[in-house]
């Protein structure tokens, strides 16, 4: 059984322990626990919020007598694969503890962790796809990474069960945003809100109001009961600020890049303090990956962007900045800004950045406190290996070579029998369109269109694909610069900063144009 419960904290101002005490808040949560049969989905980070949230419902749940202690209580950590390694094995240690001593003291808890499929990792759609480091304005990790494995989960388990309640360790007052949404999904008359997605799955969050210090001051004077030091999760935010990812449920949450819960990749943020307290505080080996790190966060910075970044999306169209303008409106552009809403990662980035990951990974291991640590995992490498070949166009087969120059190792390559083409046809390829003046790009996507689409059920949809790869843009970023240049000067929409620049540029625009210019 868990130890004994210390007695009720004393009160302090703004303190939800002037108002209640643990009994009655233990109360609360076991009446909740026994109204109904349906499961219990236990987010855990391994955060202060939500330690206290599960160290809550263990002790009250604990009190129960083993006949009421039935239905099930699932605990589920988020593992995005881009964890800081400090972190994971944090999690990886408490959740092995939670399960065995669940099973010791005979209490209904489940522990493991969710993933993001591999088709769908941070490493796959950065370097596979050329998806470009997130920023504020392009989160797309949060989705993928964090959302969709919870989902996942939720939803196996409301197809199980028919409903089920997932329990949060987050608090009001930690952001407007956050405020709002738990207002909009409340149940008057219930402890329980809606689910901002499932109908079948409800929200109850025993934490909603304490404060930080209630946080601490219950985790402090009450002992782990799954064999945790909590003062070792004080020493985890020691130096560093006191916030963790939550298990997300939608995309209001915040960042968590200065945290010490949050992907150590995380370009969101302008520094990762906790990575860089981190390593202040004597963990040096985590250096290569505070390298990469800020790599990524440098390819936003507008004069770098253009150079690493396609001048066209990843679905073959462009998209012009201020585009479209009112008639009285004229075309600015600041300092250096580029023309274009640039697009995914050249390939040779990619190939630059997966060299640095793969480095790293060596370093880390050798460095580091755990000598069979991944920074990327096969799977994700093969993954990327197939986007490459299908996608993007590397006949050459790079990823082979990358892997066996960075790391002196190999993986088991699946060799591909369907016909693909490799650098011997690539090179005649490239010398053929540069004679015929066509786009080696649209040649390639063709050839891969017609090779995916063998056989009879797949061959009726060649002529659609086929249609698709045209309508593409197809001109250099030259061409379209100086048309749209040209445009926008017709239009009298456009300044003389910008005619410079492009010249400046090296892209010639028609002399008739320069009394449009303003």
């Amino acid at each position: 059984m868990p130890a004994e419960t210390p007695s009720p904290i004393s009160s302090r101002d703004d303190s939800i322990f002037d108002k209640r005490n643990l009994d009655d808040i233990y109360k609360e949560i076991q009446n909740v626990y026994l109204a109904d049969s349906r499961p219990w989905v236990v987010g855990y980070s391994g955060g202060k919020d939500s330690t206290a949230t599960l160290q809550l419902i263990w002790y009250a749940i604990a009190k129960l007598s083993s006949k009421e202690r039935k239905k099930q209580i699932f605990v589920i950590s988020s593992d995005t694969l881009v964890e800081t390694p400090v972190i994971v094995d944090y999690i990886n240690t408490t959740l092995r503890k939670i399960n065995e001593q669940a099973k010791k003291q005979k209490l209904p808890f489940l522990a493991e962790k969710v993933v993001p499929i591999f088709s769908e990792t941070f490493w796959v759609n950065l370097i596979g796809r050329g998806y470009p480091a997130p920023q504020t304005g392009f989160r797309w990790c949060t989705e993928r990474m964090k959302i969709k494995p919870a989902d996942r989960f939720i939803k196996d388990k409301v197809s199980k069960f028919g409903e089920i309640i997932t329990v949060l360790g987050i608090r009001k007052g930690e952001s407007m945003t956050r405020d709002q949404v738990m207002n909009l999904y409340e149940i008057k008359g219930s402890v329980l809100s809606r689910h901002s997605r499932f109908p079948n799955a409800f929200v109850y969050t025993p934490v909603t109001d304490f404060s930080t210090n209630d946080i601490w001051t219950y985790l402090l004077q009450n002992p782990s009961p799954w064999g945790s030091d909590n003062r070792s999760l004080v020493a985890l935010y020691k130096n560093a600020q006191s916030g963790e990812c939550p298990l997300v449920v939608d995309d209001t949450t915040p960042s968590c890049g200065n945290t010490r819960f949050g992907c150590w990749v995380c370009t969101v943020v302008e520094h990762d303090k906790s990575m860089e307290a981190l390593i202040d505080s004597g963990e040096e080996w985590m250096e290569p990956l505070l390298e990469i790190r800020d790599y990524l966060s440098s390819t936003q910075e507008p004069g770098i962007k253009k150079e690493v970044r396609e001048f066209k999306r990843r679905m073959g169209f462009i998209s012009i900045k201020n585009m479209y303008l009112k008639d009285r409106v004229k075309f600015e552009n600041k300092e250096g800004e580029d023309l274009f809403s640039r697009g995914p990662y050249k390939l040779d980035i990619c190939k630059n950045i997966l060299s640095m990951v793969l480095k790293a990974q060596l370093k880390v291991r050798k460095n580091g406190p755990e000598p069979d640590v991944n920074l990327i995992l096969p799977e994700e490498i093969h993954e990327i290996r197939r986007i490459w070949l299908t996608e993007r166009g590397d006949w050459e087969d790079s990823i082979p070579q990358i892997y066996r120059e960075n790391t002196g190792s190999d993986l088991k390559w699946d060799v591909d029998d369907t016909g693909l083409f490799g650098s011997k046809e690539g090179i005649i390829l490239s010398e053929t369109c540069q004679q015929h003046g066509v786009p080696q790009t649209l040649v390639q996507k063709l050839l891969e269109a017609e090779r995916q689409t063998t056989g009879m059920n797949k061959r009726s949809s060649i002529f659609q694909r086929i249609s698709q790869i045209l309508a593409e843009e197809w001109r250099n970023e030259e061409e379209v610069k100086r048309e749209v240049v040209e445009e926008l000067s017709a239009k009298n929409l456009i300044s003389k900063k910008v005619k410079e620049q492009v010249v400046k540029e090296g892209i010639n625009v028609n002399n008739t144009l320069d009394g449009n210019y303003s």
